[in-house]
């Protein structure tokens, strides 16, 4: 028994736009399902192509390819200073970071054991542990180094005058 191979491929061929309009579908759920810009630019691709294939690059799977990769990289060049304009990564303070540099009080002995300290700084009383997980009994004075969380992370200034 004979068979044709070409008319095998040619009869594979005629699904490419199908092909390729599945891959968009797919690539653009991945895209609406993430948070970022990750696959908008092979989504592109992808329907160009698949229109491409069903008109004039018809049984060429090289040239479909390339068109996808082209037509891709292009989108991905063009749009480009538009995403970084659009994702501007600038941080955002919150109001708990005005505290970072301010001095304090402690209230309850920060003890690096059981994790517990109260601070006061200026009328807000907050949770604290030391930087360098050391002691620092209440009445002295502290420094606001950083925030984890709900905690301040804090600094000895002076030991409290008894």
């Amino acid at each position: 028994m004979y068979v044709n191979i070409r008319t095998k491929v040619g009869d594979l061929m005629e699904f490419m736009p199908y092909v390729w309009l599945g891959l968009a579908v797919v690539l653009a759920v991945v895209e609406i399902s993430t948070t970022q810009l990750v696959s908008i630019w092979f989504v592109i691709g992808a329907a160009a192509t698949a229109v491409c294939s069903a008109t004039f690059l018809k049984g060429n799977i090289v040239l479909q390819i390339l068109v996808f990769v082209l037509i891709s990289a292009i989108m991905l060049v063009l749009t480009r200073p538009l995403v970084k304009k659009l994702r501007k990564n600038e941080i955002v303070n919150t109001n708990s970071d005005r505290n970072i540099g301010k001095t304090g009080v402690v209230l309850v002995d920060i003890d690096p054991e059981t994790g517990k300290g109260l601070v006061r700084i200026g009328n807000e009383k907050w949770s604290a542990k030391s930087k360098d997980n050391l002691r620092i009994k209440e009445g002295s004075n502290i420094r606001v180094l950083a925030i984890e969380g709900v905690k301040l992370i804090v600094e000895a200034q002076n030991e409290r005058k008894d």
